[in-house]
């Protein structure tokens, strides 16, 4: 099993460490509602992908309350 013959600084640590930060995800615009969306998904927001609708997105109707 390899084991380090020198101990690794802190600068040297760091500078590897530097690059394993997360990347904010691209977005782009939805043709047809224009909110924001990941790229070759479907949009949330409206249910369409490539022109079509795929997710039909019932309209939600206020709750009846019992009285």
């Amino acid at each position: 099993m390899a084991n380090p013959k020198n101990r690794t600084s802190r600068t040297r640590k760091r500078l590897r460490r530097a690059n394993l930060k997360l990347a904010i995800p691209s977005t782009g615009a939805c043709p047809q509602c224009h909110e924001p969306k990941l790229p070759h998904q479907v949009c949330p927001n409206c249910g369409f992908y490539k022109d079509r609708e795929v997710v039909s997105k019932a309209v939600k109707e206020p709750k009846a309350k019992n009285a």
